[in-house]
């Protein structure tokens, strides 16, 4: 088990910043990637950002690319998610998840219960 907790949404408007933490327990967080998923009401969930175990390689949807970056600092057990420029269309839950390095949902094995993002226009 790799219990997740996400951290850091709140209400910003269009054109603003924030930044999400998800914080892992236990000694294996840098034995897994991680991803950033987001669930709008009424939509699937879908893929946000990956980073590989060793910050090497990561990857973003297309909506998401040149505006969030996924960063990781494995001594502290956390994973970022940096977000500018935000955009109504941002808003979602937001999860973090441990697993293989995937854009996948169904590939990952660990969720948080996600941190709520709403931007108003």
């Amino acid at each position: 088990q790799v219990p997740l907790v996400e951290s850091g949404g709140g209400l910003v408007q269009a054109g603003d910043s924030l930044r999400l933490s998800c914080a892992a327990s236990g000694r294996t967080f840098s034995s897994y990637a991680m991803g950033w998923f987001r669930q709008a009401p009424g939509k699937e969930r879908e893929f946000v950002a990956t980073i590989s175990r060793n910050s090497i390689s990561t990857r973003y949807a297309d909506s998401v690319k040149d505006r969030f970056t996924i960063s990781r600092d494995n001594a502290k057990n956390t994973v970022y998610l940096q977000m500018n420029s935000l955009k109504p269309d941002d808003t979602a839950r937001y999860y973090c998840a441990a697993g293989p390095y995937s854009d996948t949902r169904s590939a990952y094995d660990y969720w948080g219960q996600g941190t709520q993002v709403t931007v108003s226009s």
